[in-house]
This record gives structure tokens, sequence and C-alpha cells, in this order.
């Protein structure tokens, strides 16, 4: 292995002088989901690098190392490879995986040694040697964000030239042509004003090497738009996914937007998810295919999403792990919350696609994820809840084909929801997670952090404070 890193360094290190590179940067990425960087001059790119690494302070960075503990090291994968897309300084690109100087070791907490567990779990499964993942990551390109909170003030403030409440606006250029709430999915220019932003933001991923199959505005007013990648196996396709997100950010900072992966920054319209397709095949074949079955889809692929469905609570954790993911999973905006499992039918949690019959892109669409998780975990959840459910044939129930929002009062009591709240997703990986320790693929210590430190980073701190609404409702109490 030694000797293969080596030769692949060699390559890594032969791109980097034919393509000009001034500057070697090395990503990676931390526990919450963000990259991380650090860079080097490219006449210290040596063999060695790939081997012995890069020496980081892990204290420093989220849900890693105590401080008497903080030596690490960043270990470039050469298969990554690329020349960054966006700095203007020639600059080759790769992403890290995390060791421990100490054993030599890959971190338990690296959320890309996860990956590539949950990848060789399923693969000593014997059930399938590979897992095919489509994310449809959905996010808001705005003009401009405003927000602040101290001790006696609180508040946010978006903005967008496609926003429908600007139509009244008497400053300034005013054309018309603006979606309306949930209409902007999907007329044409002048009201989509981001075509050719979208279309530049395609070409600059594909520049990177990810397969951009499409691209469009979505359902929001205010510039919500979406991008298809091609499918990929879950290590490569979660590393796709944060380059996506940080090429659509760098794109939209150059030309004078913003883009946000928050879920639901804007009230009364849909929020943004990331719709997750996926499927699995052994020996090239796809396991979740069968031509008589429901949707298409084999007993495998029911099984995989009674997985799902049975650990959703737990799922989210990763999958829906910020306190605005609860803002997005709530009744109406064709928010998936009904755990529940259907063809064509959006208000489901798991949806089997029916746009073509062809047994290759026969897979499952598991909804409630947003933008805001580490695709790494994320991925890995999914996969080992889905594995737990073929492994004890989890049977999924009927699918449900009609609109459960029309359902009398005494059939909808009967359709289980997704939890309503952060506080309740982590309560309830507290009480299931043993799926998530087979194979040592998700380990204890990382469970602990991930809970406790979303708790009191994030459930405390927003419970804490007055919310604007509050004064509306209080003040003249």
């Amino acid at each position: 292995m030694t000797v293969q890193s080596i030769s692949k360094g060699q390559e890594v290190i032969r791109l980097s002088r034919e393509k000009g590179c001034l500057m070697v940067d090395l990503k990676f990425i931390d526990l919450p989901g963000l990259w991380q960087h650090i860079s080097i001059p490219a006449n210290q790119l040596k063999e060695s690098l790939f081997v012995e690494g890069m020496g980081f302070d892990g204290s420093s960075i989220r849900g890693f190392q105590k401080i008497h503990e903080s030596d690490m090291l960043l270990v470039p994968d050469p298969e990554t490879a690329v020349v960054d897309p966006i700095l203007e300084v020639p600059t080759l690109t790769m992403i890290c995986d995390i060791k421990d100087p100490a054993t030599g070791k890959s971190y338990s907490r690296d959320p890309r040694f996860i990956a590539r567990k949950a990848e060789a779990y399923l693969q000593a499964s014997g059930i399938a040697d590979v897992s095919y993942w489509g994310p449809e990551l959905e996010f808001f390109i705005l003009n401009s964000v405003k927000y602040d909170q101290n001790s006696h003030c609180g508040y946010y403030y978006l903005d967008s030239i496609e926003g429908i409440w600007n139509s009244g606006n008497g400053t300034g250029d005013n054309s018309g042509y603006r979606p309306r709430h949930k209409e902007g999915y999907f007329p044409v220019p002048p009201t989509d004003k981001l075509q050719d932003l979208r279309s530049r933001i395609a070409l600059t991923m594909i520049d990177a090497g990810i397969e951009i199959e499409i691209h469009h505005h979505e359902v929001a007013t205010a510039g919500q738009v979406e991008f298809g990648m091609r499918f990929n196996s879950l290590t490569r396709q979660a590393d796709n996914v944060m380059l996506y997100k940080y090429i659509a950010k760098n794109v939209c900072a150059k030309h004078g937007f913003t883009a946000t992966f928050m879920p639901k920054p804007l009230f009364q319209d849909n929020g943004s998810g990331m719709h997750v397709h996926q499927s699995l095949w052994m020996n090239g074949s796809n396991l979740f295919y069968d031509r008589n079955g429901y949707g298409m889809i084999s007993d495998i692929a029911k099984y995989y999403i009674g997985g799902l469905l049975h650990h959703s609570p737990a799922l989210l954790a990763f999958c829906a792990p910020t306190t605005n993911s609860y803002r997005r999973l709530v009744p109406g905006y064709e928010a998936p919350i009904n755990l529940v499992y259907s063809a064509r039918n959006r208000s489901a949690s798991v949806r089997i696609p029916t746009y073509s019959t062809n047994p290759k892109i026969k897979r499952i669409e598991y909804r409630p994820p947003d933008g805001s998780s580490n695709p790494y975990l994320a991925f890995s959840a999914m996969l080992m809840a889905g594995l737990d459910g073929i492994k004890k044939r989890m049977d999924p129930g009927q699918p449900m084909d009609v609109d459960v929002y029309e359902l009398d009062p005494h059939e909808a009591a009967k359709v289980k929801s997704t939890p309503g709240s952060l506080g309740e997703v982590l309560d309830a990986l507290e009480k299931d997670h043993e799926f998530l320790l087979e194979g040592r693929v998700f380990t204890p210590d990382l469970l602990d952090m991930w809970v406790s430190q979303k708790r009191k980073n994030e459930i405390g701190p927003v419970a804490l404070r007055p919310h604007p609404y509050e004064f509306h409702l209080y003040f003249d109490v």
C-alpha cells in the first residue's frame, strides 16, 4: 500500500507540474461538516506526504481532539487531486484523510474514515459489493444577508432580486418578473434571473470533475436552485458533495451573490432538502430492481426501505442535524415528514422514482435529509440503516399512494411522522444506535461527541435566546 501511495503521489506531482500549479491545498472535513484547509508551496509536494502526512492541531477543529492530545496528521488522497477551479493562483487541491500520529491508525472521528468503513462493511456483509448515491442538493442564491445576535438585539434580513416581496419596491430597477411563493419551479427568464449564474456554477463543477446532468430553479421564490449530479459510490459522492458546495458558494461570491444550504432560511415558502437516491449492486447487477415488484423494486429494496423508515428518528440526527432542519420538516411545503414509502408521492419519506423502466437506474429516494448534514456521516448512517433492514427483513408495510394531507383524521393519525425537533432525534439516536456500531463503522466516542456537541452548541443556545416573534406575541402582556 505504501508503494501504491508513492506511485499515485508521483502522478499527482506530475499533474501539479503539468498544470503549472504554484500551491497545493489540503482540504479535510470537520465533524459538523465544513471543509477546513491548509496550503503548501507546490515545490514542497513530495512523495513522502502521501505516506507520512502533515501535522495539524486537532484540538482547534470542532469535534476532534482535546488540547492534551492535539497532534494529528493529514494524509492526502491522491485520487482526489484536481486543479482548484476557484482560486486565482494556480492551485492543486486534494482531500485528506486523518490519522493519529501516536498509533498510525485512521482517526475514529474522521467522517471520511467512517464512510470508508461503511463501504467495507457493505462488502463484508455479502449483500452487495457497492452502493451508489445520487444526492439532490437544493440551496438559495441570495443577493444579501444580514444577521446578528447579542444581549439586546436579534435579527436576520435576507434579500434577493428574485424575492416576490420586492415587487412593490419603489427604488432602483423594478421591472417585475419574479416567481411568486411556491412558483419558482420553473419559469424561463426573465422570471428566472439566475440562468447564467447557474450555468457558470455548473460549468465550474464539470471543470472540477463533477458530472452535472441538470440544473434548474427550484420551487421557492428568492433564488432557490438545484444541480443534479450523476450517481457515484459512497465516499466519492460525499467528496463530490463537499466540492459542489465549495464551488456553489465561491462562484456566487465572485458574482456578487451569496449561497446558503441552510434548510429553512425563508418563512412561508419551501425549504431546501438533500433528497438522496441510493441503490445496492452486486457483480454489476442492480439488487433493487424487480420488474414484477411494486414500483419495479425488489424485496431487498423493500427491506432496505424498512430499515430507513424504522431507524428514521435516529437517522435524522445525522441527516437533518440542525435546529433549523425542523423548520423545514413540517406539514405542507412538500416536506417529506410521513414515514411511509410510495412511488411518485413526494409527501412520503421514501419515494420510488418511476421516470424510467430501465433496470440500471432503479433506486429509492430518501427525502428527509438536508444540506446542513455531513455527507460522509449521513450517507454512512443511511447505508447502515438499510442494511439492518435487509438483515432483519424489516417490512415497510403497504405503500402510501395517496396525499396524506387529504386523509380523514382517523386514517391520518395512523401515519407515523418524523420527529419535530433536533432534541427529539438526538434522544432517538441515544436509544437506537446499535445498527450504527455494526462492524465498528460508527464508534461510541463519535456518537457521544456528536450528541453532546449538538446539545451544548446548538440546542441550548437557541433555546436560551428570545425569538423575534415572541415580541409580536408577548410584548404587550
